[in-house]
């Protein structure tokens, strides 16, 4: 990729800042302009995670998480720590 690692993180900053732009503006719970500013975030953490190791040979501390159908199931009986976990390796936190 020969994309600016600064272009990348100014690309991963907006989008941050739209997905809070469309939080605040949430109409219902399932509203489909967050959910498509949730997905931005990642594909821009990606592009620029990428662009960062190609440049400097260097990754951020930051891990995007998906969660499988199997996941899912076992995790509702899982205590609180385990929320804590998922929350800091990404996974959206639903108020």
């Amino acid at each position: 990729m020969s994309i600016d690692p600064r272009v990348a993180l100014q690309a991963l900053v907006t989008s941050l800042e739209e997905h809070l732009a469309a939080s605040a503006s949430r109409r219902r719970e399932d509203d489909p302009a967050v959910e498509a500013a949730y997905l931005a975030i990642a594909d821009a953490f990606e592009v620029y995670e990428e662009v960062l190791y190609d440049a400097y040979g260097e990754v951020t501390p930051l891990e995007i998480y998906e969660e499988s159908d199997d996941e899912s199931d076992d995790d509702e009986s899982d205590d609180e720590s385990d929320d804590d976990e998922r929350i800091t390796q990404g996974e959206r936190a639903t108020p």
